[in-house]
């Protein structure tokens, strides 16, 4: 659905666009499910709603079969869940497993959630500092990871650069470790295959808003591959990841399975119109919709080089493709005011310290003329005067 008076959205890897039918699921819940049939709704539909649309992310996105993924909570609060699980776990398998992998380029909420699990637990950080591009190699893991290392942290998509981490290599080097992994997926999920199922990944966490268009505040999902669901035991025990919610027992027993990663009530609102763009990527396929951001980004690429290199911008992202997310980053020193006066022309990208101008293309919501169109302006922002 398009946005009355914006010029060129470019910011499709920050918040998604409404789809057209998410009007209609939205009049349709209040009449129908909740005004309608109201708490009986949750017996009919809403209780299975995090592990069911879970599931419909990992046949669909993630290349996961059946009972490993589960809509829940955001994003941090996941990411806490599951690094604390996964530590507690391998701390008191292994007790010398004291250290987590985490680097520097990594966006804030994964930084400050594995700070903050650390000095919890008395646990010590590796930092790897990636290369140039953003990138964190396999080789790079394989000179830090021991005996010692608990769990590796890391984004499938470097949120500044937009590059690609090698999933498989970088998952079989801490496995040969004995450590597990976390994915990041918040900048992968809707826009590249992914297949965490093939690459034995242990963890996984990723947002709903971007490329799989749920709105602001739209709840995350986790990914726990089954071989773990009998080991890591997640921290923040609610009455919803409970083995049986309305016993109201005395004491704590968490659900089977990938649901007691729940801890409160489910936001099922905000599952809501994450269905319909999921509905139009498995009609799609996500080859098609893979095959759509490779164009829209080698045309970014091929308009940013004629229109902007001369104004002194660099393209901070990699020029391979293969190895290029949905997203390319462009730098030049004036960026920060440009992107202000961008926003007022209705050209809508987004800024990143210190000086990168951000240009997130949706598969299937981004057009290539908004490309054309939005870099365009930036061209002519570039060498109007500015105050």
């Amino acid at each position: 659905m398009r946005t009355e008076g914006v010029v060129a959205y470019l910011d499709g890897n920050s918040l998604g666009r409404p789809l057209r039918a998410t009007r209609e699921r939205l009049a349709s819940f209040v009449d129908g499910a909740w005004g309608d049939r109201l708490i009986r709704a949750w017996d009919e539909e809403w209780m299975a709603a995090p592990t069911e649309l879970g599931d419909t992310i990992g046949r669909v996105c993630l290349g996961a079969t059946a009972g490993q993924t589960v809509v829940a909570d955001s994003t941090t609060v996941l990411l806490y869940k599951l690094v604390r699980a996964a530590v507690d776990a391998q701390v008191r398998d292994h007790p010398g497993r004291t250290e987590v992998v985490v680097d520097t380029d990594n966006f804030p909420t994964d930084r400050f959630v594995v700070e903050g699990v650390a000095a919890e637990r008395g646990l010590e950080l590796r930092w790897v500092t990636p290369d140039r591009d953003g990138t964190v190699t396999a080789d790079q893991v394989r000179a830090v990871v021991s005996e010692r290392t608990a769990l590796v942290l890391l984004s499938g998509i470097a949120y500044k650069s937009g590059q690609i981490a090698d999933v498989a290599a970088i998952t079989q080097v801490a496995h040969e470790a004995g450590a597990l992994v976390l994915w990041d997926l918040c900048h992968s999920v809707g826009s590249v295959e992914l297949t965490l199922d093939a690459h034995e990944v242990d963890l996984a966490v990723g947002c709903t808003y971007k490329y799989l268009n749920g709105g602001p505040g739209a709840p995350a999902f986790a990914y726990l591959a089954e071989r773990h669901q009998g080991r890591l035991r997640q921290p923040v025990q609610g009455w919803m990841g409970a083995a049986d919610v309305f016993a109201m027992a005395e004491h704590y027993q968490p659900a089977d399975g990938v649901r007691q990663l729940i801890s409160g009530t489910p936001p099922i609102v905000g599952m809501l119109p994450m269905r319909d763009m999921l509905a139009l990527i498995e009609r799609a396929g996500m080859a098609a919709v893979r095959r759509k951001s490779t164009a829209l980004t080698a045309f970014a690429v091929e308009v940013a080089d004629e229109l902007l290199a001369g104004h002194g911008v660099r393209l901070a992202s990699p020029r391979d493709p293969e190895v290029r997310g949905s997203h390319i980053t462009l730098e030049h020193p004036d960026f920060r005011a440009v992107t202000v006066e961008l926003w007022e022309r209705s050209v809508i990208p987004d800024f990143r310290p210190p000086s990168g101008l951000r240009i997130g293309l949706s598969p299937l919501s981004t057009s290539f003329a908004e490309v054309a169109t939005g870099l365009s302006v930036v061209a002519d922002v570039l060498t109007s005067p500015r105050a």
